[in-house]
């Protein structure tokens, strides 16, 4: 079942993809494609698993007012090509090709990722070079304790658009977001359109724990991010595995907030970032 995304949403994305540069970027037989919003020094954002570029929707207005902002559909997510593998290199492998394509391999960028984005922009700042500053909005990979809220549905057997509607917004509550008001119909469409649209599994690299081991790659500073609540993750346990021994490393706690935390406080994390990666700020 290919279930219809509410007026709202689609609303929305006429209307930014209207606003968005959209580069079609060619990596041996696979297309990514990226999107960009806004003027200034590039800032390359990563979106989750299950997810899309527009997993940054509450947060592509404030940061493109700062930034040359990049938003990538992954290979396997969105409108960019089916990937004929299911290993994580090769996901690291085209995305990169892609980033050197469009901002050459020696132009230093800033980079960010949320959740299985976070894991990717890890491994991409470990391979290339030029990355001035990372941010991790609740990362996966850590390989540390979760949080369960509850068991996700599986929206693929549902017998009726009503039922696939209702497994989107139960999953968005035990996996994503903290107060009910947040399931709002933005967030249920754009958590709708992504999940039909992805053909490359996440979940098992999430799981594993190799996150530090990319992160040890990389020399630059680094701010973790997560919601008090995260499902996803403990971050009093991961303060002390992923921040505390590293002098390079901050971390930052969001009160009243859930995994999917640049959407349900949007606004105290487009503060953040556009500190963390304001060139004024030395560290």
């Amino acid at each position: 079942m290919d279930p219809k995304i509410n007026t709202l949403t689609l609303d929305w994305i006429a209307d930014y993809e209207s606003r968005a540069k959209r580069h079609v970027v060619r990596v041996g037989e696979y297309d990514v494609v990226w999107r960009q919003f806004g003027q200034g020094e590039p800032l390359a954002l990563f979106h989750g698993g299950h997810g899309s570029w527009m997993h940054w929707a509450r947060n592509i207005d404030a940061l493109s007012q700062k930034y040359s902002l990049w938003l990538p559909n992954l290979p396997g997510y969105g409108d960019s090509s089916t990937p004929q593998f299911d290993d994580f290199t090769s996901l690291i492998d085209v995305t990169l090709g892609s980033m050197d394509q469009l901002f050459g391999s020696s132009v230093a960028i800033n980079l960010g990722g949320f959740s299985f984005g976070g894991l990717v922009a890890a491994n991409l700042a470990a391979r290339r070079p030029a990355v001035k500053k990372l941010a991790l909005l609740g990362p996966g990979g850590h390989g540390g304790p979760r949080r369960p809220r509850g068991k996700l549905q599986n929206w693929k057997i549902a017998e009726s658009e009503a039922q696939v509607l209702e497994a989107m917004r139960h999953n968005l509550w035990a996996h994503m977001l903290y107060a009910d008001e947040q399931i709002d119909p933005l967030a249920v469409g754009i958590h709708t359109d992504s999940c039909v649209k992805t053909r490359y599994r996440s979940r098992g690299h999430s799981f594993k724990g190799d996150l530090n081991q990319a992160l040890d790659l990389y020399q630059g500073q680094i701010l973790f991010a997560w919601g008090e609540h995260d499902v996803t993750a403990t971050p009093e346990v991961l303060i002390q595995t992923l921040v505390a021994s590293y002098p390079d490393r901050e971390h930052l706690i969001i009160r009243d907030a859930w995994h999917w935390v640049q959407y349900e406080a949007a606004q105290a994390i487009n503060q953040t970032l556009i500190e963390w990666f304001s060139p004024e700020l030395k560290g």
